[in-house]
């Protein structure tokens, strides 16, 4: 689960992590107000979207109207927010149709000696958070891993104690920080981790950390997620989510107890298991097609999930065919093959279905889906499956 970055800056900020003082604006009027209340000479206006790139961002077709601003004034504060509020902001990760901005944030102006970044992620590998650091602070962090792998610096910790005091001065030294700014970085560094382990965060991102000319480290952005399936020991976040920020068929899958993901190809996936979606997904592309989706119903789906599964997938105007691509390894294939059928005839079907059975009672579920009268492409194995699936879409 995403969370917009004044969110993720409240829940720092909670965790005794520097942050700048800002508020959160959703008109022009309280853009105004927001500055005043400030104080300062200037602030930064900033587009509130699930995406990052927003300082290169723009409001589609105004290329001048970026989503971050600097502002010296109350007035300056609410013609940006009035740029910005209620129009699509186009960045790096939005795609061109953009994400409407619906809040901006209203932040004091800060001192700025250098930028750094800093990042928590899971090492998968290493079943293990690590820290990752660079002087290399306010660019893309990709580019960064791309280009110069050596300025990325890195510690892991265990999650029942933290970082650790060595590792702190580890980090600080790579990226030349002495005096003041290593006591700063203790402080800054430990409670981020302790933030993200606490609420089983999947990423924590600072870019830019920002160390003042006094040597105090400040977090100048914020960017959070967290493990959906952790989300019941934490209510609080729960009630942090956006869904005018995620796709509608997503939230509607989740609520069906399903794993989808929407893509921009035209071949609808219905899998089980998330192994065999991606292996799928990679043989429609070695054919010549395009994924319409990531779809993962699992080893225990029924024909209501299966049925509100083809429904989704169905829903997306762009799909010209389904392929069906399940195991029965947990599940039997006369279940699958029933719900199959049972979900076709309740749905009813304009575009072509392509369905490949294996495993557990697989000549039974074939002949099942053979005598039921519905149109389904049989297929024999993965290649067959997704070469027959490519041809009927083009």
């Amino acid at each position: 689960m995403k969370i917009h970055e004044f969110q993720a800056k409240q829940i720092l900020r909670k965790a005794q992590v520097a942050v700048p003082r800002s508020l959160v604006a959703a008109t022009p009027e309280e853009a105004h107000a927001a500055f005043l209340e400030l104080g300062g000479p200037l602030a930064v206006v900033k587009a509130q979207i699930h995406a990052g790139g927003r300082g290169k961002g723009h409001v589609a077709g105004h290329p001048d109207h970026r989503g971050v601003q600097l502002v010296r004034s109350a007035d300056q504060a609410a013609a940006v927010a009035r740029q910005l509020l209620n129009q699509p902001l186009v960045t790096i990760q939005t795609g061109p149709e953009g994400r409407v901005v619906r809040r901006v944030l209203v932040e004091e102006g800060c001192d700025i000696a250098r930028e750094l970044y800093l990042g928590i992620v899971l090492d998968r590998a290493a079943a293990k958070p690590v820290v990752m650091a660079s002087s290399q602070g306010g660019m893309e962090i990709e580019k960064v891993a791309a280009e110069t792998p050596d300025l990325i610096f890195r510690e892991h910790f265990d999650p029942r104690v933290g970082l650790l005091s060595y590792q702190v001065r580890n980090l600080c030294q790579q990226l030349e920080l002495s005096g003041a700014s290593v006591r700063s970085a203790e402080a800054f560094m430990k409670a981020l981790c302790r933030a993200f382990v606490d609420l089983d965060g999947t990423l924590l991102e600072i870019n830019p950390l920002v160390v003042t000319s006094k040597g105090d480290l400040l977090a100048l952005d914020a960017k959070m997620s967290f493990d959906d399936n952790a989300l019941f020991r934490h209510p609080q976040l729960t009630e942090l989510r956006d869904l005018e920020e995620e796709e509608p068929t997503e939230i509607r899958a989740s609520k069906a107890g399903l794993s989808y993901v929407k893509l921009d190809g035209n071949i609808a996936c219905l899998v089980n298991g998330a192994g065999l979606a991606m292996s799928t997904m990679d043989l429609i592309k070695l054919h010549g097609g395009e994924p319409a989706n990531f779809l993962d119903v699992g080893g225990g789906a029924d024909v209501d999930q299966v049925t509100e599964a083809f429904r989704i997938l169905l829903s997306d105007s762009n799909v010209r065919a389904v392929l069906v691509n399940i195991f029965g390894g947990i599940m039997r294939c006369t279940t699958i093959a029933t719900a199959l059928v049972q979900a076709y005839k309740t749905v009813g079907f304009n575009v072509p279905l392509v369905v490949r059975l294996e495993g557990t009672e697989v000549e039974q579920g074939r002949k099942i889906i053979a005598e039921s009268g519905v149109n389904i492409i049989s297929a024999e194995g993965l290649t067959d499956a997704a070469k027959k699936v490519v041809a009927v879409a083009g």
